[in-house]
């Protein structure tokens, strides 16, 4: 990966609020620090501006695919910064519900991985990333499939595991 990697403490929670397009409405203190951006940058912006080049897209379709069906998910990010350093999380992210039931938006309370994680995601990622370079997303998608049935294990259980 290019830059250098920053961190954070164990009990910094990084948070950000998005629309239901993915535009950023909120970001604390540490997740404005730590993008690099201006508050005034990030507000209106699409989340994906720090999207990573080295983070699966996989791992983003299963993200939308769950949050949109009203369920929360649980995942490892590796986020780029404005100047391209980068950092990694462990993201819970749920949809924002009115009182009338309907999604409005979306919400993410992001921590410090574990380095027991990081040392089992980091190479599933790079894998996962090579497959969809030259078979895309469906590839991507049947493999970490193949690996999780081995396993025995859905791919909420898996991220929760280790």
């Amino acid at each position: 990966m290019n830059g250098k990697e920053l961190f954070f403490g164990e009990h910094e929670f990084i948070v950000s609020k998005t629309d239901l397009s993915g535009k950023i409405t909120y970001g604390n203190g540490l997740f404005i620090k730590i993008s690099g951006y201006e508050e005034e940058e990030l507000l209106g912006a699409p989340h994906k501006i720090l999207r990573h080049p080295e983070m699966p897209a996989l791992v983003f379709k299963l993200l939308w695919e769950t949050i949109k069906s009203g369920e929360e998910i649980f995942a490892y990010v590796v986020n780029k910064t404005k100047n391209s350093d980068h950092y990694w999380v462990f993201a819970h992210v749920t949809p924002s519900i009115d009182n009338d039931g309907r999604i409005i938006g979306f919400h993410s309370v992001r921590r410090k991985p574990t380095a027991k994680a990081l040392s089992i995601i980091k190479p599933l990622y790079g894998e996962l990333l090579r497959i969809e370079k030259s078979g895309g997303i469906a590839a991507s998608q049947k493999h970490l499939d193949s690996l999780l049935s081995k396993q025995g294990l859905s791919y909420e259980e898996f991220i929760l595991s280790i």
